[in-house]
């Protein structure tokens, strides 16, 4: 059903001009953009960075999530269960995204949960296992008493325990971006999770060089001061990572053909 994984290798004389950034000897991350429950492409590209790596030879290697692993496409609940078998393998960082954020306060609140259920939220419960049926006919009282019911106490904690933005080398690893000229230990994690505008419109150098999601493009976004990796996975059906080492980074991505999908 699914088309063979596409890889798309960049070099760097192939992109725009980037500050120059450089990770420490020895190391090498590949961060993964948001994947808003398609544990289909997320098990591909998992596949794909596992024979990157090996083929790069030895090197202490670390991955990072960048947050907005639920919501929207049809496997929420898979995505999680699969990133919290990865964390307990060591060298894996996640970080929140604005869904992580309204799914646990939708747990508490009817409000944030009918926002959180506009936006992707309804599939998310779909795939821990209400059903639509009783999704169209229950009330949002009975739906958050339902979504507490469903989801494992364990998808919860580790939720909670993402992180919010994360330092390697000379790159800042965040889900949205950060608020231009606030110092990093000072950023407001409403920013760090939701910002759009004031940062992707900055033209200065920060203090790190940023790589983010949360904002969808067409191909990963490269300037002087941000990399962007929000390939639209969930509607796209292209899922992309980026990879670092020393002052070098280049791009995965997993993908459908959706001609032979439609053909299938």
């Amino acid at each position: 059903m699914f088309a063979k994984i596409r890889s798309l290798l960049t070099s760097a004389q192939d992109q725009p001009e980037v500050l120059q950034a450089s990770i420490p000897d020895g190391q090498r991350v590949y961060a993964i953009g948001d994947i808003h429950g398609r544990l289909d492409l997320f098990e591909q590209l998992l596949t794909l960075i596992e024979a990157d790596d090996a083929a790069r030879g030895q090197a202490d290697t670390q991955l990072v999530l960048l947050g907005d692993l639920i919501d929207r496409g049809p496997d929420s609940c898979g995505v999680v269960e699969r990133a919290i078998a990865l964390l307990q393998r060591g060298n894996v960082r996640v970080l929140a995204g604005n869904h992580e954020e309204m799914m646990l306060k939708s747990l508490d609140d009817d409000e944030t949960l009918r926002h959180f259920l506009r936006h992707g939220g309804k599939e998310t419960l779909f795939s821990y296992g209400l059903s639509p049926r009783e999704y169209a006919q229950a009330k949002l009282p009975l739906l958050r008493e339902r979504m507490n019911e469903l989801v494992p106490a364990a998808h919860i904690e580790f939720i909670k325990a993402m992180e919010d933005q994360i330092i390697c080398g000379d790159y800042l690893f965040v889900h949205a971006g950060i608020r231009p000229g606030v110092p990093l230990d000072q950023q407001a994690v409403s920013d760090l999770r939701w910002i759009r505008g004031e940062f992707l419109e900055y033209a200065n150098p920060h203090s790190h060089l940023v790589v983010h999601g949360h904002t969808i493009a067409d191909d990963p976004v490269v300037s002087h001061n941000r990399i962007g990796i929000d390939t639209g996975a969930f509607a796209s059906g292209r899922l992309t990572a980026l990879g670092l080492e020393g002052g070098q980074h280049w791009f995965l991505s997993a993908a459908i053909d959706r001609a032979k999908q439609a053909a299938a």
